[in-house]
C-alpha cells in the first residue's frame, strides 16, 4: 500500500509544533491546519500541559475539526533528580499530583497517551531497590489514569549520547517494569532513535516487547533528523509496525535536516517515501 494523495499515510505520523512554521507561520492553530492539509492525521506536543487552557482548547477544537488525533504530551519527568527511583515521599507525591493534572489536560485535548520519564538513577541504592520504587510509584500513577483511560508511556532514553544518568534506558527494562505494574495505563514509548543507539536490533526488540508497546517515536541516527537522513531503514521499520496492525500514533520527535521551506518539504517527502509499502 503505497502512499496515496487521496488515501493519505498508512500510519498516524504526528508532527510537532514548529516543524512546519516556515510554511504555516507561528500561529499554532494554523500549523495544525497545514499538517492536516499535508495528510498528517495526528499531532504530538511535549509541552501541551504547560500551555494556557484557552490555547489547549483552541488546538483541540481545530484538531477535532480536521479529524486529527492527539499524540503524547509530557505528564511528569525529571532530568535533574531520581524522582521515581529514590522512593522518596516528596518525589512520589509530586508525580501523583502531576498525573492528576495530566488527566485533566488529556480530557481537554482528547489525548490517550502521556509521556513519563522516571528521572535519574539513585547511585545510593542497588538497582533492584530502585526498580521496586519505580514500579510502586507507577502503580499509584496508573490508578489515577485508569478511570479516564489515559495511558502513561514510559520512554527509555539512550545512555551513550544524550542522557547518561537516566534510570530508564532500554526496552527490556521498560518491559519488565510494565509487566510488574500490570495496568492498561502503563505501556512503553518505543523511541526508535534512542533504541538504535542503546541496543539496535530494532524489529526483533519490537517483536519481543510488542504487547507492552503503546506508542512510537521517530528520529534517524546519527543526527536525530527525519527518516532517510541516517542509518535506519525506516521503510522496513514502518512496514513492520503497520503489518503488526498498530493503530496508534507514530510521533515525529526529530529536527529537520535542512532549513526553511525546503527542509520542511524534505520532511514531508521523507515520510511519503518511507510510507511506500
Amino acid at each position: 500500500m503505497a502512499y496515496d494523495d487521496e488515501k493519505g499515510f498508512n500510519l498516524k505520523y504526528a508532527p510537532h509544533f514548529g516543524m512546519f512554521r516556515h510554511h504555516a507561520g507561528n500561529d499554532l492553530v494554523d500549523q495544525v491546519k497545514f499538517m492536516a492539509d499535508e495528510g498528517f492525521t495526528a499531532l504530538e506536543d511535549n509541552g501541551m500541559a504547560g500551555r494556557d487552557v484557552e490555547l489547549q482548547e483552541k488546538i483541540a477544537a481545530e484538531m477535532q475539526r480536521q479529524g486529527m488525533e492527539m499524540g503524547v504530551f509530557v505528564a511528569t519527568g525529571s532530568f535533574q533528580d531520581p524522582t521515581f527511583a529514590s522512593g522518596k515521599k516528596e518525589f512520589r507525591e509530586k508525580a501523583l499530583d502531576d498525573m492528576r493534572k495530566a488527566v485533566e489536560v488529556a480530557k481537554r485535548v482528547n489525548a490517550k497517551w502521556c509521556t513519563v520519564v522516571p528521572g535519574l538513577i539513585d547511585h545510593r541504592q542497588e538497582m533492584d531497590y530502585q526498580t521496586a520504587n519505580v514500579i510502586e510509584t507507577l502503580k499509584q500513577c496508573a490508578a489515577i489514569c485508569e478511570p479516564s483511560g489515559l495511558v502513561m508511556v514510559l520512554e527509555p532514553l539512550n545512555h551513550w549520547r544524550d542522557h547518561p544518568e537516566l534510570f530508564l534506558n532500554k526496552i527490556p527494562q521498560a518491559y519488565l517494569i510494565c509487566r510488574a505494574v500490570n495496568s492498561p495505563s502503563c505501556k512503553i514509548l518505543f523511541d526508535i532513535y534512542h533504541q538504535q543507539i542503546s541496543e539496535g536490533n530494532l524489529i526483533p526488540n519490537m517483536e519481543r516487547a510488542w504487547d507492552e508497546i503503546g506508542y512510537f517515536q521517530v528520529g534517524d541516527n546519527p543526527g536525530r533528523k527525519e527518516p532517510t537522513t541516517g542509518e535506519i531503514n525506516y521503510l522496513n521499520v514502518f512496514k513492520y509496525i503497520h503489518d503488526k496492525g498498530f493503530d496508534g500514533v507514530v510521533g515525529m520527535e526529530h529536527g529537520n535536516s535542512k532549513p526553511g521551506k525546503e527542509g520542511e518539504r524534505a520532511v514531508i517527502d521523507a515520510y511519503k517515501q518511507c510510507d511506500n509499502f
